[in-house]
């Protein structure tokens, strides 16, 4: 093939070459396993600085699902429970999971049943909004549940509130 993509048929090696040297560019192999092998004429540096430039860029749109942690005590009062929900919630909207864990103190590792039941209270509230990846289980001083948003949340997030703008527009 040549630099602007069109076919230059089947040719041996050192015509190959001799076309190459000719026009300045680089006889690269595409396909190796193909019979017989593909090759293109290109300029070899702009093409790996293409292909570069597309590899920061897809890395750059890329987005990291963090695991972010809420922890709290078994007896933690219900607004304050509250308040560690919506914190879960605004953390799974930015699509991150999120770890809760109770960690106990003292003599409350003799209660485990009520972090197990502060972690289903959790869980229950945020039903619609989470996959439970890992179920609440003890680690040592403190039983832990990590949490996913449900794929597509944001995305539906980000709609409602274009929906909305877009609602406003008109009615202005």
């Amino acid at each position: 093939m040549g630099e602007k993509g069109e076919q230059l048929g089947v040719m041996p090696l050192f015509e190959a070459r001799e076309v190459a040297r000719r026009q300045n560019l680089d006889l690269v192999e595409v396909a190796a396993t193909a019979a017989p092998p593909v090759c293109r004429l290109l300029d070899y540096g702009k093409y790996k600085y293409e292909q570069a430039k597309k590899e920061r860029e897809a890395r750059r749109s890329q987005r990291v699902a963090l695991l972010r942690e809420i922890r709290m005590r078994p007896r933690i009062d219900s607004h304050d429970f509250e308040a560690k929900t919506r914190s879960v919630r605004k953390l799974l909207e930015e699509g991150d999971k999120v770890k809760v864990t109770v960690i106990f103190r003292g003599r409350e590792i003799v209660h485990s049943e009520l972090g197990l039941r502060l972690l289903n209270r959790m869980a229950e509230s945020l039903k619609d909004e989470v996959v439970l990846d890992k179920q609440p289980s003890m680690d040592g001083r403190r039983m832990i549940m990590i949490l996913s948003p449900v794929s597509g949340q944001k995305v539906k997030a980000k709609e409602e509130v274009k929906g909305a703008q877009d609602a406003k527009t008109k009615d202005a």
